[in-house]
């Protein structure tokens, strides 16, 4: 009988922007000086995610899926052609370029994978933090490329301030940025494509500036001003792609697993031990776990703040 209580280990992304929180406040066991992304949740090509307790340590989870078939997943993922989501924490120590992700017609077209809608949880933010979402007013698709090419694109968008909890709901064609010093949770689709618009003269460690994808980004940005998304009870966000509940947690809770879809947990503070059964496994601030479909209760006990993600 297969694990109920699967724990991840991420893969890790380097990009200049990142910076060292992930690595000194969320125990991410990495090498290098800068680390932006950990890729918590991920059956991608581009980073996947490998389990690290029981008798499937090593493995990445796409194999163990693949393995176990699809039906650790649930009856709601039989839509996707592929693992539906993927799920990150991001240190953004600098602010990340001025981008665009495309929807799922455009980017199966032109990309062979998925578009991307995401969701983003701050989990923590210095004072005066802020990031871009979307366009302040309506433009046309030829003043955006002008302001592009002029670099003036920042002077169009929306610029807001962020602190701890808020939520944003980013459709694909939303223009956006994350601003320096937050740090994210993002559940998204599972997609790697992003098109960079605008990235502040940045070079990278070889005095060569980053690939910009203008053409494509002016194509897919909606040019129309964003209107934030608010989700009922517990949920921060829920479309066709996954759900994301927030739990905060003192002393225990018991739930029953959502109907027919996995359950993602990341703990972004706190520590305890999630039980299933006479499974246990102990859990800190950024540990990530994958639950497998089923007709079962999960136990959490301890205190802490956690996404639970499912479709």
């Amino acid at each position: 009988m297969s694990r109920k209580i699967v724990k991840l280990k991420p893969a890790f992304k380097d990009y200049l922007w990142g910076g060292r929180k992930l690595i000194d406040e969320y125990g991410k066991e990495f090498d290098g000086d800068i680390l932006a992304e950990s890729w918590e949740l991920s059956c991608h090509p581009d980073g996947p995610s490998l389990i690290v307790n029981g008798e499937d340590e090593g493995l990445s989870l796409a194999e163990y899926i693949v393995r176990e078939g699809g039906k650790i997943l649930g009856g709601n993922c039989d839509k996707f052609s592929d693992f539906p989501i993927l799920i990150k924490l991001i240190d953004a120590k600098q602010k990340l370029s001025i981008q665009v992700h495309p929807d799922d017609a455009y980017a199966k077209v032109h990309e062979g994978q998925n578009g991307k809608t995401e969701v983003w949880y701050v989990v923590a933010c210095e004072d005066n933090a802020y990031l871009y979402f979307g366009v302040k007013e309506a433009v046309s698709k030829e003043e955006l490329a002008r302001r592009i090419a002029d670099d003036s694109i920042i002077d169009i968008l929306n610029k807001v301030p962020v602190k701890v909890g808020d939520v944003f709901f980013i459709e694909a064609g939303t223009i956006h940025a994350i601003g320096q010093d937050i740090v994210i949770a993002e559940v998204q689709q599972n997609s790697n494509v992003t098109y960079r618009v605008h990235d502040f003269g940045r070079v990278d460690v070889d005095g060569n500036a980053r690939e910009l994808h203008v053409d494509k980004a002016v194509e897919v940005s909606t040019l129309t001003p964003t209107i934030a998304q608010e989700f009922a009870d517990n949920h921060i966000a829920q479309c066709q792609y996954f759900t994301v509940d927030k739990l905060v947690l003192t002393s225990e809770a018991t739930k029953q697993m959502p109907a027919d879809s996995f359950l993602s947990i990341l703990v972004l503070d706190g520590q305890g031990e999630i039980n299933v059964g006479e499974e246990s496994e102990q859990f800190q601030k950024g540990d990530s776990f994958f639950l497998p479909a089923g007709d079962y209760e999960y136990c959490i006990k301890g205190n802490g703040e956690f996404l639970l993600s499912y479709v």
